[in-house]
């Protein structure tokens, strides 16, 4: 099949040199263009990384050499240059929305890691093994946007996809309420344990609108498209604690499920180990063979362990067991950075690919 040219917006953030480092060698994308904002913008790619360079990495070298280009002022110039770009902006949401939808109407569309189109109506949130389906929203996103090309489409938080898939296998039995307590790495924040020194040997009980979107992104992914637009479903209610945790990979969620069909854990963890999603039957490059991991170990999954696992793109789970206010709970994990963020979207774009609209 062809090559596919793309592009990566806010290429030196931490989610931007991940973008690029799975890029390096994929099978369907060439990486043709590194942007960010002003502050980087005619420097090399070595150059605005700084100290943020790391050599031991293939992509880094391979690219150090690149011109970073200008997202807002060289738009014009990466829109022509590339079939369709991945987001990685840094900027206010107000900003990240006007300049997602300049470039969609430039006929070039764009693959989201930014929150700030996960509430447009018209905008899927796309989890490939959940609900692909979703990306048939896109005809109409285009009537309104006044493209041929040029939409918007987004993956959601990072946590997200942590739990999600976990509980998804188990909708049908009747799941009404959600419980869900997440520990979030350092690097969901775009730190490391050096730039941020002050999450060594420390916990933050608050991280600015992540219980929000985890309250409500899982309700648009399982929603359906109604009337041009995709209506949450209204059947299930989710309450969230969201932490920072010293930790430098790796998001991990306690969740409690309440459904009115019980199954017994052996069932529960049947329906895990045999899930498979759309992007497995597609056979997709970036897809893991197997999407949900069970373990039984009663002190798994760990983050140094798992996080890797299937590349960092599987979920993994563990601890089942029934409980006093709950019907069970369990725990996930994932790597955030990967399946969270840049694998994710890379992923979802090349559904999209698969499907005719890209």
């Amino acid at each position: 099949m062809k090559k596919y040219k793309v592009g990566v917006l806010g290429a030196t953030g931490m989610v931007g040199r991940r973008f690029v480092s799975l890029l390096e060698n994929h099978p369907w994308f060439e990486l043709k263009i590194l942007a960010a904002s002003s502050r980087s913008a005619g420097k090399t790619y070595k150059q605005a990384l700084e100290d943020r360079l790391d050599l031991s990495c293939s992509a880094m070298e391979k690219f150090a050499n690149f011109k970073v280009l200008d997202v807002t002022k060289n738009l014009d110039k990466i829109a022509a240059e590339v079939d369709f770009v991945f987001g990685a902006i840094n900027m206010t949401s107000e900003e990240i929305r006007a300049l997602e939808e300049a470039y969609a109407k430039r006929e070039c569309p764009v693959i989201s890691n930014n929150s700030a189109h996960r509430r447009t109506e018209d905008v899927p949130i796309i989890i490939p093994e959940i609900n692909a389906a979703h990306a048939r929203v896109i005809p109409s996103q285009k009537k309104r946007l006044g493209t041929k090309r040029g939409f918007i489409a987004v993956k959601p938080n990072c946590s997200l996809q942590c739990y999600v898939p976990a509980v998804h296998p188990l909708l049908d039995l009747g799941v009404n309420k959600i419980l869900v307590c997440t520990y979030q790495a350092i690097s969901g924040a775009g730190k490391t344990f050096k730039s941020w020194p002050d999450m060594i040997d420390n916990l933050i009980p608050y991280i600015p609108g992540e219980e929000e979107k985890s309250e409500w992104e899982p309700l648009k992914i399982w929603g359906k498209i109604e009337n041009d637009k995709i209506v949450p479903i209204n059947t299930i209610s989710i309450t969230s604690q969201c932490f920072r945790v010293p930790i430098s990979d790796g998001h991990t969620a306690a969740v409690f499920l309440s459904f009115s069909q019980n199954k017994s854990p052996d069932e529960i963890i049947k329906r895990w180990e045999y899930y498979t999603g759309y992007a497995q039957k597609l056979n997709l490059p970036s897809a893991p063979k197997k999407l949900l991991h069970y373990f039984k170990d009663i002190d798994r999954p760990q983050i140094r362990s798992e996080r890797e696992l299937e590349n960092g793109m599987a979920i993994s789970i563990g601890r089942l067991r029934e409980d006093s206010q709950y019907n069970i709970k369990f725990v996930c994990m994932s790597h955030n950075t990967v399946r969270g963020a840049a694998g994710g979207a890379i992923l979802m774009a090349e559904l999209l690919c698969s499907e005719g609209y890209l």
